[in-house]
């Protein structure tokens, strides 16, 4: 979809998956969803699900998003679909990090359902809040 290559970083497929213990899936928001390819990559994992190979594994997500509204919560929530069908166990971040979630000096990212930031045009970093 346009986007160049990463040569640097290591390309995993599906099957993959059933390797590790556990999860944590990072992805960009599109129109207040995961992206298409993030998508497109487990609705590959069909076969992982009819042999439950990621049951009972935990997993937790991080997201960007280009701006205020681009879907700090919706794009968690649509996620989470994803996880539970193949019976992961879901694990947020809750409203657990401490006095940083209640400060309004600075643009910040998350939900209770995952870390987030704001990425802009994708050149705006992540700040240590």
């Amino acid at each position: 979809m346009s986007a160049p290559p990463k040569s640097d970083v290591p390309i995993i497929t599906p099957n993959d998956l059933a390797e590790a213990d556990g999860f944590i899936f990072g992805f960009p928001t599109r129109f207040g969803m995961m992206s298409a390819q993030f998508k497109a990559f487990m609705d590959a994992t069909g076969g992982l699900w009819r042999t439950q190979q990621l049951a009972g594994k935990p997993a937790g997500i991080f997201y960007s998003t280009g701006s205020q509204g681009g879907g700090q919560e919706t794009t968690p929530l649509t996620a989470i679909t994803q996880l539970v069908h193949h019976g992961m166990i879901f694990v947020p971040i809750g409203y657990s990090f401490g006095a940083g979630m209640f400060e309004m000096e600075q643009v910040k990212g998350g939900s209770p359902y995952g870390a987030g930031t704001y990425a802009g045009d994708g050149s705006r970093m992540p700040s240590e809040l």
